[in-house]
Parts: structure tokens; sequence; C-alpha cells
């Protein structure tokens, strides 16, 4: 017995023992994101499809783009001057100081009343403000990333593209005059129009944006026209 006994113990100790415990080695991750990953839906891997609007979009830029680099050419002083024509900082103080002149005593006619005209030109011209700084807070698209970095922000509104102010401004003023009588009519749309394209060839807005907003323009001269229709019906202010 006592022979075998220390025969075990030598062969113990002469036995290599394991360096590694493979049952205790952390297993790899490999399998189990296999596993999920053909369990995946189908539909889950595949591409999604573009939107309509994700299209028209596409294509608006991609016009706008294609026009801005085509009328290069043009005289930058040229587009600025149209930029600066219908700009809000000028359209917006001089109605409303020539209503203001209007109205007053040394000015004003037998009645003591204001411009009917120039009424109707301000509440539209407060209305454009009002409802494209609704619609760029709301709709929230980006202006061109061609855009030059010499354009007057006034609010902060002005950083959204869709729609154009300056061509929403522009109809505004050509609509509701040209309905008021000034003539020529034709010079009134050929400044509108000239400014709206302005506004694509400087690379300030989209076309989308500038059609946009001489639709807008143009609902708005409208309504204004309704307004002041109201309101010589019912106030002596306005002689109509």
């Amino acid at each position: 017995m006592g022979r075998t006994h220390r025969n075990e113990i030598l062969l113990r100790r002469i036995s290599p023992r394991p360096r590694f415990q493979f049952d205790k080695l952390p297993q790899s991750p490999l399998p189990a994101r296999m596993a999920t990953a053909t369990t995946t839906s189908p539909r889950a891997l595949a591409p999604s499809k573009p939107t309509l609007l994700g299209g028209v979009r596409g294509l608006d830029a991609a016009v706008s783009l294609r026009l801005h680099a085509l009328f290069l050419p043009v005289p930058r002083l040229l587009l600025k001057t149209l930029e600066i024509a219908g700009d809000g900082r000028i359209w917006l103080p001089v109605p409303i100081s020539l209503l203001l002149l209007s109205a007053s005593p040394a000015n004003a006619n037998a009645s003591g009343a204001a411009s009917p005209l120039l009424a109707g030109l301000v509440a539209g011209l407060v209305l454009d403000l009002i409802l494209v700084g609704l619609v760029k807070v709301v709709v929230r698209r980006p202006r061109p990333a061609y855009n030059a970095k010499d354009m007057y922000v006034a609010v902060a509104a002005d950083h959204w593209s869709f729609p154009s102010g300056h061509s929403s401004r522009a109809f505004l003023v050509a609509s509701f005059l040209a309905g008021g009588g000034f003539r020529p009519r034709e010079a009134l749309f050929l400044w509108a129009t000239a400014t709206s394209a302005s506004r694509v060839l400087l690379g300030r807005h989209y076309v989308l944006d500038v059609v946009a907003g001489a639709c807008l323009g143009v609902f708005e001269a409208w309504l204004s026209n309704l307004l002041l229709r109201f309101v010589c019906a019912q106030s002596t202010f306005l002689v109509c």
C-alpha cells in the first residue's frame, strides 16, 4: 500500500497541468450578434423609399443650383440693387411715414382723412411680415449652402429660406398698387419678377421659395383690398 500511494503522488507531480480553463473563458459576442442579425426583419434592412416631398425638394435644389451657376456672369451689383429695392427695411418704414404725413393736419384733405392707398399698403406689409415669419419658423428650410455671407439678417426667422420674403413683398406691392389703379402695371410686375429672380441668382433662396413667396404676396394683396373696402365702409378715417 505504501509503495502504491507513493507512486500515485509521483505521477501527479510529473503529469502536466492545464494552463487554461476553457470552460471559464468569456464567450464571444459574435454568435449573439449573428443571431440577432438573422432574426432582423427584411423590411428593416431594406433602404427607405424616397418620399414625394423629398423628391420635390431635391429637384428644386438641383434646378436652383443650376440657375445660380448659369447666371454667375450677371453683375452682382445689379442683383444686390434689386435685393435692396425689395428690402423690408425700406418698404415698411417709408409707407408708414407717408401715411402719418397724409393724416397730419397740415397735409390732410378737407375731411382730415388719411390716404386709403397708403393705409391698405401698410396693412398688407404688416400682414406679410407676420405670415412670412410664421411660415419660416414652422417650415424651417435652411438656405442654400452656397449662399454668400453678405446677407443682412434682421430677425431670427430670416435664417430660414421658405418662403422668400422679398418675393412676397414685391408681389404684394405690385398687385396692390396695380389694383389701386397705378400705371403702368407691366412695370410693377416686371420689377417684382426681377426682384424674385435675383433671390435665386444670388443664392439666397431656392426656386420654390420664390414661387411660394410670389403666390403669398398676391394673396396678401387681395386680402388687403378686402380689408380696405371693409374699413372704408365702416370708418370715416379713410376717404375711399
